[in-house]
């Protein structure tokens, strides 16, 4: 719709009505307004799922894996495609706008969420989340760049204040969102911190350079609760203010406009920017979009994302497994029964299923080979909330949980069966002041079983009507992710004796302020260390190969909270040691969301990076031990040996202030630059097959402001068909700025099958050779030598030659 048809809406709207617009109308929706045809519009969280308007276990989302194992796959086709499916679910859900991609940078490897950012580089951010935007708003659904800008740790990440150097700001972290825009996205989301001294929901960034210089037409909408203050964001051209019906502009801005703070031109280009959203999503004057039936079937596509993100980082002649050849696979290790699926935090989802690695090995050896399990030790992290596999319903006796809702003397206002004990919205009818979870436990083993409750006020919890807790617990946090989304947890033990069924009763009262989020779990007592580790190698010992999964848990990756180690602790890697030691044909699989250490890394005779891979994890991961799929990733990130090697630790703001002191230099460039070497460099992975770069043909000589292209022929010399990523990277020897040791420039894929030479082309474009100058405020290419580079990882060159850039350079954007 043009301007001026949008124009003539704005006039038949009063102040109030426009700024009724401005302010979410529930935590979900936008407002609508029948005067101009415009009904509300639904927002969803979606970088790994479309989850809808609420919390509620029964109503399932196709679950991708993790941002971090599709930066892995280095394959915009597959991201795009994946974008689709992200649509299909919106469209489904009748959600008109998706909270995805998440384009902030990996800068540390203790960054908490790590796993819903794709990389290290922001060359590969910004074409990866360019990837996904593309295929989201092919079907008219809104994708949402986020979290603008400098959002890159969760310490104190709702008033963190970023300082870095404006270079350093253009080149590297506004870069992903500088080509988000040039893909057309439609929402960029403003996020909690602030940079250089100003919240970002009312930051001149939002003005300059996005919507001036790049142009962007959309809308720029807060983060959930980030708008504390009416003026400043309003002024700052901040669109829209989430979540409503309650917020500062709700309020207060109306006033702010009648007493001159805001002049009503701004209001309009606001609302301008939102009819013209509405317009493209088919809230103005249109019908909701119906389902779309998708050529590629979900699971089949969900299932190929898993193989395309797996890093496979070495491997001794041991994978692909050969089915003719194992009478019996060991499968060692509780992340192999129970995986992390997806991170922890807002954007959780609830899968259709999951497939477990074990699951999916199964599955594949169905018929031809016998597989065993031992989870070894269990892992010492708190219970998981009460599920249908071992509870059940008192009231109804169906598999599940009692949720009731309690007035002030204890008469029940609502009952519903709920198949979870994680209830983060609960319904709650007028003159509700209890939220009470029930259920009927049939424990598995005697023993210390391990109770607890999360949320805050007064709760209590009883076995069979003896008190195991009751305390009350104040809330002493305004982040939105731990009140709402993962309440911390009150444990407790007590005695029960297997298969003798206890009732569970747990109460949380509410109260204003702190949410509704109540959570009840539960846990066995813990495996004998020293027995379990003795099962798990006697286990391994007895087949003809090993798989033992090993992997991160829900609390040491997840929203609200950065990392404090690497480490995968002591029983895990004593696991893998023993495990290896005892068979040489092990595999190892790893299964986080980021860089984890791995002491034992040259024990094992194969070792596959899994991240976190969503619904199909065990499914995809089959594929790869067997051979039906490549491992077809490259690592994102740089991975330390050991957390001391890591160049850029600090993720804790000193004073409130964080400064970004490494400037341009994160990731491999931090390791370049300081000599060290990793255990896995940037752009490392290897395939079933090896590869011999013949040739590289590239240009001597090119113009500033003018993109060139590589041409690098390659032959598969293995005895398998093969996917090769070949990277392009530049230097500046000499240069009269500071610059990385070499940066990635460029990349391509390419297959061929054995014995074939295949050629892929690499395309540099102008903003590779550019750099901000902050004595000019604009981007300058300087003149003279450059080295081009080709290699299979940052830290690997397979050759290299000058190439010379002309001055001719027409100055504007990147």
């Amino acid at each position: 719709m043009r301007d001026d048809m949008l124009d003539r809406l704005i006039e038949k709207l009063n102040l109030t009505q426009k700024v009724r617009l401005l302010t979410g109308f529930t935590t979900w929706r936008t407002a609508g307004e029948e005067t101009i045809g415009l009904r509300p519009m639904v927002f969803s969280d979606g970088p790994a799922g479309v989850r809808g308007e609420a919390w509620d276990e029964r109503r399932t989302s196709a679950l991708l894996p993790s941002a971090s194992a599709l930066g892995a796959s280095w394959d915009e086709q597959l991201l795009r495609d994946l974008g689709g499916l992200l649509a299909s679910e919106a469209i489904r859900r009748d959600v008109d706008v998706v909270l995805a991609p998440n384009l902030n940078m990996h800068r540390t490897p203790l960054g908490g969420r790590h796993f819903e950012c794709y990389s290290e580089d922001p060359e590969l951010t910004a074409r990866t989340g360019a990837a996904l935007i593309r295929g989201i708003q092919e079907q008219g659904i809104a994708a949402t760049a986020k979290h603008f800008v400098a959002n890159d740790s969760e310490t104190d990440r709702l008033h963190a204040d970023v300082r870095m150097d404006d270079r350093t700001l253009r080149e590297v972290y506004l870069a992903p969102f500088e080509a988000a825009v040039h893909a057309g996205v439609w929402l960029v989301m403003a996020g909690y911190n602030s940079v250089a001294g100003t919240t970002m929901t009312a930051h001149p960034l939002l003005s300059e350079p996005l919507k001036g210089e790049w142009g962007f037409d959309g809308v720029a909408v807060s983060d959930w609760a980030a708008v504390r203050t009416t003026e400043g964001p309003a002024r700052a051209t901040l669109d829209l203010a989430m979540p409503g019906p309650r917020s500062p502009w709700a309020q207060h801005l109306v006033q702010a406009v009648d007493d001159g703070l805001v002049p009503e031109s701004a209001i309009d280009d606001k609302v301008r920017r939102l009819l013209r959203l509405a317009d493209r999503v088919g809230a103005l004057q249109g019908p909701r979009r119906r389902p779309v039936l998708r050529t590629n079937p979900t699971r089949q596509l969900l299932r190929r994302a898993v193989a395309a993100g797996t890093v496979l980082v070495r491997n001794e002649g041991v994978l692909p497994l050969d089915l003719g050849a194992l009478p019996t696979v060991a499968v060692i290790g509780e992340h192999a029964a129970s995986p992390r699926v997806q991170g922890g935090g807002s954007a959780g989802v609830f899968p259709f299923a999951v497939v477990t690695p074990l699951d999916g090995i199964r599955a594949h050896l169905r018929g031809r080979g016998r597989v065993v399990y031992a989870p070894g030790p269990s892992l010492t992290v708190p219970p998981p909330p009460l599920d249908t596999d071992r509870c059940t319903d008192p009231r109804s006796k169906e598999p599940g949980v009692l949720l009731r809702c309690l007035d002030a003397e204890g008469r029940e206002l609502s009952a519903e069966r709920r198949l979870s004990g994680r209830q983060l919205e609960p319904d709650l009818p007028p003159g509700a002041h209890t939220v009470e979870i029930s259920t009927l436990l049939r424990p598995r083993t005697t023993g210390m079983w391990t109770f607890g409750i999360g949320g805050f006020g007064r709760m209590t919890l009883g076995v069979d009507g003896n008190p195991v807790l009751d305390d009350t617990y104040p809330c002493e946090t305004d982040d939105p992710a731990i009140v709402h989304v993962a309440p911390p947890l009150h444990t407790a033990r007590t005695h029960l004796v297997k298969d003798r069924t206890v009732h569970l009763v747990a109460r949380r009262e509410l109260v204003p302020g702190t949410g509704r989020a109540t959570v009840v779990v539960a846990a066995p007592p813990e495996r004998d260390p020293a027995g379990a580790l003795a099962e798990a190698v006697e286990t391994a010992r007895d087949a003809d190969a090993v798989i033992v999964v090993v992997g991160s848990t829900e609390h040491s990756e997840t929203e609200g909270y950065d990392r404090t180690d690497l480490s995968l602790g002591h029983q895990q890697d004593d696991l893998v040691r023993a495990v290896a030691a005892a068979n040489p044909r092990t595999v190892a699989v790893v299964n986080s969301g980021g860089p984890v250490e791995l002491p034992w890394r040259d024990d094992v005779g194969a070792l596959l990076l899994t991240w976190f891979p969503g619904q199909e994890a065990g499914a995809g991961l089959a594929d790869v031990l067997f051979g039906r799929s490549e491992p077809g990733g490259r690592l994102p990130t740089t991975w330390a040996a050991s957390l001391a090697d890591a160049p850029v630790t600090h993720t804790g703001p000193v004073d409130g202030r964080l400064d970004y002191t490494e400037g341009l230099h994160i990731g491999y460039r931090a390791w370049l630059r300081e000599e060290r070497r990793p255990a896995y460099w940037f752009g490392h992975g290897l395939g079933y097959t090896t590869w011999e770069y013949v040739r590289v043909d590239a240009p001597a000589h090119t113009e500033a402001g003018a993109p060139f292209t590589l041409r690098v022929t390659l032959r598969n010399t293995g005895k398998r068909p093969g996917r090769e990523v070949v990277q392009v990277y530049m230097a500046r020897p000499g240069s009269s700025v500071e610059r990385p040791a070499r940066w990635l420039a460029g990349y391509a894929s390419v297959r061929a099958d054995p014995e074939h030479a295949v050629t892929a082309e690499v395309t540099v474009a102008p903003r590779a050779l550019r750099h901000w100058s902050c004595e000019h405020g604009a981007w300058r290419t300087e003149p003279g030598e450059f080295r081009l580079m080709v290699g299979r990882s940052a830290g690997a060159m397979e050759w290299q030659a000058p190439l010379h850039v002309s001055a001719v350079e027409k100055h504007g954007a990147a």
